[in-house]
Formats: structure tokens, sequence, C-alpha cells
């Protein structure tokens, strides 16, 4: 059921998204060689809980999974495409490139956002994958007004991918606000016309996912971690966003 948010959720998630972005900046700050996945998702609790919220990843069991999620922070490093599980032992290097995915619950809402940064300094091919994602998101964003459907948004961001990258399908964005995942499904991939029609107080997230390699995957024996099935890396970028009358505001930004 498409939930439309009302002026308090929207102002609560307003608070909530301008956290989230500083949280993210300072995440995105602290990523360099030597540092663990086991760190940075410490530094993420502790800035959230210091906010006076609770974290929406840790502990959260969606339907299908075997348990539940065991950290505040979905680290997921070259390869590793999403719900990478932090760990002191896995050190970053010079080279490497991480998403960093977060979810926040503030006063009854949720919002969700994700990055790729660079481990110190990486070759041309990443940087370029990482601005493609980026700036793929922004396509799907800039789609994502009154009127248009979810299938406008996942057109949008398919056709200007124009198949340089594989794009993941079996993981999307989706609705957010009352829940960290609820309707609709907002796929980076469609027909113009096709799918949930947007309409103002929708609030969603639309998260693009692109593999220098095929768009196929496979998870580990941890349950959780998505990785590409050919070992090429991956880029995830992701803001929540609120439908408009005019347009849309993106609420996980500063």
């Amino acid at each position: 059921m498409i939930i439309i948010k009302t002026q308090k959720e929207i102002s609560a998630m307003r608070t909530c998204g301008k956290r989230h972005a500083e949280i993210l900046e300072k995440l995105s700050a602290m990523v360099k060689p030597g540092i663990s996945t086991a760190e940075l998702d410490l530094a993420a609790h502790t800035m959230i809980l210091e906010f006076g919220d609770t974290p929406a990843f840790l502990n959260y069991k969606p339907s299908g999974a075997k348990f539940p999620f065991p950290a505040t922070l979905c680290v997921s490093v070259n390869d590793e495409i999403v719900h990478g599980i932090p760990d002191k032992n896995k050190i970053l290097r010079e080279g490497d490139i991480v998403s960093l995915d977060l979810g926040i619950h503030h006063d009854g809402i949720f919002t969700d956002a994700a990055v790729t940064v660079p481990v110190g300094k990486i070759s041309r091919e990443l940087e370029n994958l990482i601005a493609m994602t980026e700036e793929a998101l922004q396509v799907g964003i800039a789609a994502a007004k009154p009127g248009a459907t979810t299938g406008d948004v996942g057109y949008a961001i398919e056709s200007f991918v124009n198949k340089k990258y594989g794009i993941v399908r079996e993981f999307s964005g989706h609705g957010v606000g009352r829940k960290i995942h609820e309707d609709p499904y907002v796929p980076n991939f469609g027909k113009p016309g096709k799918g949930e029609k947007l309409v103002p107080g929708m609030t969603i997230a639309i998260e693009p996912m692109l593999n220098i390699g095929t768009a196929n995957i496979e998870m580990l024996d941890d349950h959780w971690t998505i990785v590409t099935r050919d070992g090429k890396p991956s880029a995830h970028f992701e803001h929540t966003i609120l439908i408009t009358e005019t347009g849309n505001e993106i609420l996980t930004k500063k």
C-alpha cells in the first residue's frame, strides 16, 4: 500500500535527512587506507545515538533473511554490491572503493541513503564508475515528479547508463518513511508509464547499483553480503526524496 506522508511526518523526515547527510559526510571523510569496516560501523552507530536517534538496519530482519542484520552500517567493498557486514579484520586498502549504506529511525520515521567513496587514490576506471553511478541517481531523481511513474524513473536511469555498466535488477529503490522498506518498488530499469504513479506526499528511496562487469550477482555464505558474480567492482548511491506538487525534494541532503 502506498503511504502518503503527513506534514508532521515530512517535517520529521527533513530533520532526519539532514542528520543522515551529515553522518554520511563524516563517515566518508573517515575512509582511508588502514581503517577497518568495523570502525566505520562504530562511528555511524555513535553519531546516530548522539542525535538521539536509532539505527534502522541494526537487527533488521526482512522477509526471507536467515537472521537479523548484525550492524548499523552496510559497508560494501569493491565487488560487494550491498549489505556488506562490518568486520574488525576487514581493512580498507589504497585503491579500494567502499559503499556506505545507512538507515536512520527518528521520531517514528525512517530515511535511507548511501554513497560510494574511494579509498585513497583509485584507478580512472573506478573513478568513472563512481561518477556514473552518482549521476545515474541524479537522473533518476530528476524523473521523479508528480504524474510520472516508477517505470519512468527506472527508464531514465537505464537509458542514461545505456549498457555501459551492468544494472543490478534484484535490488532496487523503494518507498520509505513509516518503515525502512515500504511500497512502491522503484527499479533502476523499466518502461515509461509503467509501475506506480508518483503523487505529492510520497517519499521514496532511489538507489542505482552499477557493476563494471555483468549485472549478475550472488550472495556470500554470511547470508547477507551481495557480490558481483564475476568479481568486478560495483558502486551504489541512494537518496530519500519527497514528491512535491512541482517536482521533488531531496531529504537526505545537507
